[in-house]
């Protein structure tokens, strides 16, 4: 089975999008905020690894939702 039409343009696939400074910066800020979260969870609060981990993955799952909602809005704005 073949596809006479192409699904994208041939420019829409050859345009390639850069990552901002600013955007590299606020992923690392991110990850140093989860981070963060999981040692404090693990060492001050000290309820335990298993604990810590579910605790900060659960908000690094949450920033990635948000990001990609984010991205999906900006990108059908465009």
């Amino acid at each position: 089975m073949t596809v006479d039409q192409d699904v994208l343009p041939e420019d829409e696939r050859m345009r390639q999008h850069e990552v901002s400074t600013a955007v590299l910066v606020g992923y690392a800020a991110a990850a140093a905020g989860v981070f963060g979260w999981f040692l404090f969870g693990l060492l001050v609060q000290r309820q335990g690894f298993v604990d810590s981990v579910g605790e900060s993955a659960g908000a690094a799952f949450g920033l990635l939702l948000a990001v990609s909602v984010i991205g999906t809005l900006r990108r059908n704005g465009e």
